[in-house]
């Protein structure tokens, strides 16, 4: 549908009307459906008034005031339809009339809610959020945008627009037109499903178009250094300074399990005596601030030692010096040349070889090694055992043993 209309103004004559002025009224109809009709707020004398351009008689400065008047209302009129055309909002004449008179529901739009949330979510940081959680919103809020300029030719749209196409075809759009791995796919679709559950908190929509939506990316499995690729980096020398500093705390980060954000936050009132009377981390997680509490195994606690007169531990009270995210994990790739290491070597690697390399497959139990790592479920750590087919072949060996010796027992019975 074309969704023109027509915009006409007229002179109405009241239910007991005797002569004189008449109150000027105004009609819209969009595509010949029913019209409807406002009173402009104005009275003007039938005499002076040309019905067939819709304006006042001659220039006197009532004729001119009033005709201002009236083609200010014509812009207002167009500039409403333009506005529900770009919003894709239904344009009928009751809705431009409405929206004209402030009438009706107000109307709220994706984008508008979004940008709400994340000022909310700004002002609570370090209050129940994280600056790196805000800064995954305002990136979902990029891409949505985009996605809404891209098919929809608009920057917002009433959130009673938003269906199923529409989530399916964003998804899509993350995929194919942003090139965005399944796992970010899924992260920015988690961002999108809460603010349309926030709408249905508020009860601005009635039907969740989320209901038969299901993401089916699949977590790729935990890249991790095996115990051989671990030794070599250990120990190499390296004759520059800045590389043997990254080195330190990415080995650091191997045998404590802590990630980027809380190596450098990690302060020396931290490591304290635990009840066994040996030193222990004792930090909660940036993240989530769950609690890690860790064992300081000798290599970190050498590490540690190393680092006690470096003048920003000092000036600090930090245990290690950490460089900037982008700037380890840069030297951290030069590391792994010289270490003749194939994998793409980041500084969260440190944590998953913790899990895996050090801990697990060292038959440390998985609840102690989640208990470590601050995982708020033991289902995020089993992800790390999927991985170990080395440990898998070592207990399958093991009872293979069991099994020989308890059949050589066996038959030692029975003669």
């Amino acid at each position: 549908m074309s969704h023109n209309y027509s915009l006409h103004f007229f002179l109405k004559k009241p239910k007991y009307y005797k002569g004189g002025a008449k109150a000027i009224y105004m009609r819209i109809t969009v595509d010949g459906g029913i019209p409807k009709e406002a009173s402009i707020g104005r009275m003007y004398d039938p005499n002076d008034w040309i019905s067939s351009v819709n304006r006042a008689r001659g220039n006197s400065e009532p004729a001119r005031t009033l005709n201002s008047y009236i083609d200010a209302i014509d812009r207002k009129i167009e500039q409403i339809h333009t506005h529900l055309k770009k919003m894709g909002i239904e344009i009928s004449a009751g809705s431009m009339m409405n929206t004209y008179l402030g009438k009706g529901e107000k109307q709220k739009f994706l984008m508008e809610i979004f940008d709400d949330h994340n000022k909310k979510m700004e002002a609570s940081i370090g209050k129940g959020f994280k600056a790196n959680t805000l800064k995954g919103y305002k990136s979902s809020v990029i891409h949505l945008t985009a996605y809404l300029l891209k098919d929809y030719k608009s920057k917002d749209i009433d959130i009673r627009k938003i269906d199923h196409a529409f989530i399916i075809g964003y998804e899509f759009y993350l995929r194919t037109e942003k090139e965005i791995s399944d796992v970010s796919v899924a992260k920015y679709m988690k961002h999108f499903r809460k603010i349309v559950n926030l709408c249905l908190a508020h009860r601005w929509i009635e039907y969740n178009p989320f209901v038969f939506y299901k993401n089916k990316a699949k977590a790729k499995d935990k890249e991790f250094l095996s115990s051989d690729e671990l030794n070599e980096i250990a120990n190499k020398e390296f004759g520059i300074k800045r590389l043997d500093q990254v080195k330190d705390i990415f080995l650091f980060s191997c045998y404590t399990g802590l990630s980027y954000a809380d190596v450098k936050k990690l302060n020396r009132s931290e490591i304290k005596k635990g009840n066994d009377g040996k030193l222990w981390i004792f930090t909660n997680r940036e993240k989530n601030e769950i609690a890690s509490n860790v064992p300081l195994l000798a290599i970190p606690k050498k590490l540690m030692d190393k680092y006690s007169e470096h003048p920003d531990c000092k000036m600090k009270g930090l245990v290690l010096p950490v460089l900037s995210n982008q700037k380890m994990n840069s030297y951290l790739k030069e590391i792994a040349d010289q270490c003749g290491i194939t994998k793409t070597l980041t500084f969260h690697i440190a944590r998953h070889t913790f899990a895996t390399t050090v801990t697990l497959s060292n038959n440390v139990p998985i609840e102690t090694v989640s208990k470590m790592l601050g995982h708020k479920d033991l289902k995020t750590t089993q992800h790390y055992a999927k991985v170990l087919d080395a440990k898998v072949g070592k207990d399958m060996r093991a009872l293979e043993k069991k099994l020989a010796i308890n059949k050589v027992n066996l038959s030692q019975a029975k003669s």
